[in-house]
């Protein structure tokens, strides 16, 4: 069984935002609702060394995901192939899990009533042997999605092959499967 994880570049990364609206747009979600934003820090130095960091964010799909033991419903649900998704029909929007996500990575969506969130887009692409729609839409190839328990797959050899791979809020114990380039 394979374990899904995304690698992010921020060395690539150049903050154009095409992963959000491709997210945006495949999802269908409201205007006020993102699932991928693409923070920037900076600009940071003095001429002409001057640089900034795009930093996009999205759910982690933590292998210790507090999300899902916080869910009192079981709505929030991890799949053996690590994504983490929210089933909308046992969701009754209570936001457990949005205070428990350490990452700010559950939206709730009033008009339905439930949480959402993102969920590697399962059902439509990776189930279809396909990547993410934030991942096909990056010009910078800046986000790579694979399996990471397979050796010769690009995120495997991404994290493992370098020193400068981390995770946010590792310190937590979450366990997330999304690293950072940097």
């Amino acid at each position: 069984m394979a374990r899904y994880a995304m690698v992010i570049d921020t060395r690539k990364c150049t903050g154009c935002q095409s992963c959000t609206v491709a997210c945006r747009v495949n999802n269908e979600l409201p205007i006020d609702m993102i699932y991928n934003p693409v923070p920037t820090y900076g600009p940071k130095g003095k001429f002409p060394n001057v640089h900034m960091v795009h930093v996009p964010l999205l759910c982690m799909h933590c292998g210790n995901s507090p999300c899902v033991d916080a869910c009192p419903t079981g709505a929030s649900q991890q799949r053996e192939d690590g994504i983490v998704w929210v089933d909308e029909n046992k969701c009754v929007g209570c936001k457990a899990c949005v205070m428990a996500c350490p990452y700010g990575a559950r939206i709730p969506n009033p008009a339905k009533g439930t949480v959402q969130k993102c969920n590697f887009c399962k059902d439509d692409r990776v189930d279809q042997g396909k990547v993410p729609y934030c991942v096909q839409t990056c010009h910078q190839k800046a986000r790579v999605f694979g399996d990471i328990e397979d050796k010769n797959s690009e995120v495997y050899k991404l994290v493992n092959g370098t020193k400068t791979v981390g995770r946010l809020l590792e310190e937590l114990g979450t366990e997330p499967y999304v690293y950072y380039l940097y």
